[in-house]
């Protein structure tokens, strides 16, 4: 191979790389972004939500991401929930309102599936914090 196409080679391979590492930061920026507003916007902690989240089990009826073993088919996934106009159907999509659903969904729809587990007040804030990232 003739030394100027080992250059451009090797100048292809750091140009990909570069742009790999460039798209990595990106992504953890804006990651970084998507939890700092969450947490300004609900007033909870979304790494504190994340593990109630998986304390109450919420995991087995609903697919979350970033919650090990939340692969629930009962409920609906939570992907991209915080992006979603209503909760339950019923309720905006606001932090009090996502509170008020995970502390007593059967006052919000009464019979549905989803079970009065007496989640706190500062778990159902930072259960919104985490929910609310997942955008």
């Amino acid at each position: 191979m003739p030394a100027s196409l080992k250059w451009l080679a090797l100048l292809f391979g750091a140009t990909a790389l570069a742009a790999l590492i460039a798209g990595i930061a990106m992504y953890a920026e804006t990651r970084t972004r998507s939890r700092i507003m969450a947490e300004q916007v609900s007033g909870g902690d979304s790494k504190a939500g994340r593990l109630a989240i998986a304390a109450y089990g919420c995991g087995s009826c609903h697919v979350i991401p970033g919650v090990p073993g939340a692969t629930g088919v009962v409920g609906p996934s939570l992907d991209k929930l915080a992006i979603r106009a209503t909760i339950a159907g019923r309720l905006p999509n606001a932090p009090a309102a996502m509170e008020h659903w995970l502390r007593h969904p059967q006052t919000v729809v009464p019979g549905n599936g989803m079970p009065e587990q007496d989640v706190t007040a500062r778990d159902a804030r930072d259960m919104t914090a985490y929910l609310y990232t997942l955008d």
